[in-house]
This record gives structure tokens, C-alpha cells and sequence, in this order.
């Protein structure tokens, strides 16, 4: 018996008719008689045919798959977004390609190209760190290949996206700390190519200016996020002539550097100096000193978001095809989230 599986073609001469007609029989077309559709389906079974997937892929113009691109799946952040955007993907039938770029701009440049070839109805993605110019995704534009980013957003106009609101989380967190008395806080922010980081600022400086105290750019950082960085600037901090009773830092990551850092030198966390972060992630839970406080993105919302946004764009009718097309801008509403004391 040979290996090969087995074709239409071979179904249509043991049963002496056409190949068109065995395929309308296998998928049911309205055409074809119940007997022969019975006697087609009862050959395809004793032959274990399988349709060719491929084959049906190329006629639909569609892979049924579509990639994603992550920073670090390791980071409880993203493992959450994409359990949000794999379960969407299931329900709809789609297949997910995932790829980390580790924060690399040159490997997130390959990896675009990778998933073109690899022809994927769409793509997902947060952008690493130190991307910070987007003539890659022009590729994907120019071959109608939806792009939907989400948390990490390119800092371009006519782009689908989805994120959380940062200001606004901002603002609520450096609020919190000025109720609570302090009146230096510094922040140690992302990278300056990133959204996240600028929206970070402007919610920080409308928490100021909203107590009536005026912004000082020295008391803001921007940090390349490693233990390295995070480090650095704490010293300069530390040696500030303004020292901050209070920090806000980009990430709970950061925050695990900092207040390590921070204990190594003897300082008391939450006491000399209180810290609130962002992401609000399991790993807060195993701290022996946590933040006070951390702001909710709630990444598998946008994961669950982000990805019903991009099949809907995958299977948008062509009829409805805009010369001046809408673009999705979701913004998920951050909360902050109040941390007990241990």
C-alpha cells in the first residue's frame, strides 16, 4: 500500500466520475445528490482521505494563521496577552505563529519578514524597546496584511491598536503619593522612542501641575529598563540634590531592581522611600517588598481585544473596502491597584 494520501482524483476514477463532482459531494454543495454524496464520503473514508489544507488555503487566499510578535514571553505580562489572544484565536479557528523578538529592533525587522514569508493572514505586536524606525511594517501594508499593535505602540499615524491608559494611570498613581504628603517624586521611565513612556510623562506632570507644583525634568529618568539602567538611576536619585521620598517606576520589573538595589544600601522600602509600578504582576505577590501600589493594564484584555480586533480586519469583506479606511484605536482603562502591606 503506498505511502502517498490519497486525492480526489483517485476517489473520481474508483468511482468513475468527475474530480469536480467528488469535491462538491465532499463539501456538501447543494448540487449533488444524498446517494452520491454517501458513496463519495463513504470511499474518502476507507481511503483515510484528508483534505489538502494547503490546496484549500490557496483557493481561499487565506492561511487561517496569524503571527505574533512578542518582546519576552517570559515576562508575566506577555504570557497573559497572549493566552488572551490564543483563546480569541481558537474560538474563531484561527492557528497562532508566536516569535519573541527579546527586544532586538534587527531581530524584530527579521521576524516581520519571517512571518510575510511564512504568509500569515495578520500580525500581532508589541514592539521591542529599541525599535525605534517602521519602515518594516510598510511591507505588510503594501501587501494588505492587517498589522494590530497593542501595549507597545509605534509612535506612527493610521495604525490599528489596542493599550492601556497610561496617563491616566499615571496620574492616579502619582496622585496617590501626593495625598499621601510626598512632594518629591521621581519616576524612572522607558525608553523615549516608546508611547508608553511619553504618556507616562504627561500624566506625571498633570499630577503635579494639578497640586500646584511645578515639574522638574531632573526628577524624571529615562531608563533602558535592565537591572543595569534601573541602577543607574537610582544613584541618581540618590545623590539628587532633591532626594525623592517617593519613586514610580516603568514597570514592576524595574521596581523589583530598584527596591533590591535600594535594600542593599540599607534604605528602608516603603518607609525612607515608597515605590508604585506598573503591570500589577504575580511576581508582587512573592516580594518581600513590594510597591505600594501598581497600575493595572490588564495585558490579557488587550491580548483578547487586540486579536478579535485583527480577524475581524482578516475577514472584512472586500465590498466594504474604504478608500479612507477606519482605524481601530482601543484604549483599555488602567486602575490602580492599592497593595497590603506585608
Amino acid at each position: 500500500m503506498s505511502d502517498k494520501p490519497t486525492t480526489i482524483k483517485e476517489i473520481a476514477k474508483l468511482l468513475d466520475i468527475s474530480v469536480s463532482t467528488v469535491s462538491r459531494a465532499l463539501n456538501d454543495h447543494s448540487s449533488i445528490g444524498l446517494i452520491t454524496k454517501m458513496r463519495v464520503k463513504k470511499m474518502a473514508k476507507e481511503l483515510n482521505y484528508e483534505p489538502n489544507q494547503r490546496a484549500i488555503q490557496f483557493l481561499q487566499g487565506k492561511s487561517h494563521t496569524i503571527g505574533v510578535i512578542l518582546p519576552e514571553l517570559a515576562e508575566s505580562f506577555f504570557s497573559a496577552a497572549i493566552s488572551g489572544i490564543e483563546d480569541i484565536a481558537y474560538k474563531r479557528n484561527y492557528t497562532v505563529l508566536l516569535a519573541q523578538s527579546h527586544d532586538d529592533a534587527d531581530r524584530e525587522k527579521l521576524l516581520i519578514e519571517k512571518m510575510k514569508m511564512q504568509r500569515v493572514d495578520g500580525l500581532l505586536i508589541s514592539v521591542s524597546k529599541t525599535t525605534n524606525t517602521y519602515e518594516h511594517f510598510e511591507a505588510f501594508k503594501k501587501s494588505n496584511i492587517p498589522i494590530v499593535f497593542f501595549d507597545r505602540i509605534p509612535p506612527v499615524k493610521n495604525i490599528h491598536f489596542v493599550a492601556s491608559n497610561l496617563e491616566s494611570g499615571t496620574f492616579e498613581a502619582v496622585n496617590f503619593l501626593l495625598k499621601k504628603g510626598h512632594r518629591t517624586i521621581g519616576m524612572i521611565n522607558g525608553p523615549t522612542n516608546l508611547v508608553a513612556s511619553t504618556e507616562r510623562k504627561n500624566g506625571y506632570i498633570k499630577a503635579m501641575t494639578s497640586h500646584r507644583l511645578k515639574f522638574d525634568p531632573s526628577l524624571m529618568v529615562n531608563c533602558d529598563l535592565t537591572e543595569s539602567g534601573t541602577i543607574e538611576s537610582m544613584d541618581n536619585f540618590l545623590n539628587h540634590k532633591r532626594k525623592p521620598t517617593a519613586i514610580v517606576t516603568f514597570n514592576d520589573y524595574v521596581a523589583l531592581f530598584a527596591i533590591r538595589y535600594a535594600r542593599s544600601l540599607n534604605i528602608q522600602i516603603n518607609k525612607d522611600i515608597d515605590f508604585v509600578s506598573y503591570a500589577n504582576l504575580p511576581l508582587i505577590n512573592y516580594m518581600d517588598f513590594t510597591p505600594i501600589a501598581s497600575v493595572e493594564q490588564f495585558p490579557y484584555k488587550q491580548g483578547k481585544k487586540a486579536a478579535d480586533i485583527l480577524l475581524d480586519l482578516i475577514n472584512k469583506p472586500k465590498s466594504d473596502s474604504d478608500a479612507e479606511p477606519a482605524y481601530y484605536n482601543v484604549v483599555v482603562e488602567s486602575e490602580l491597584i492599592i497593595n497590603k502591606e506585608k
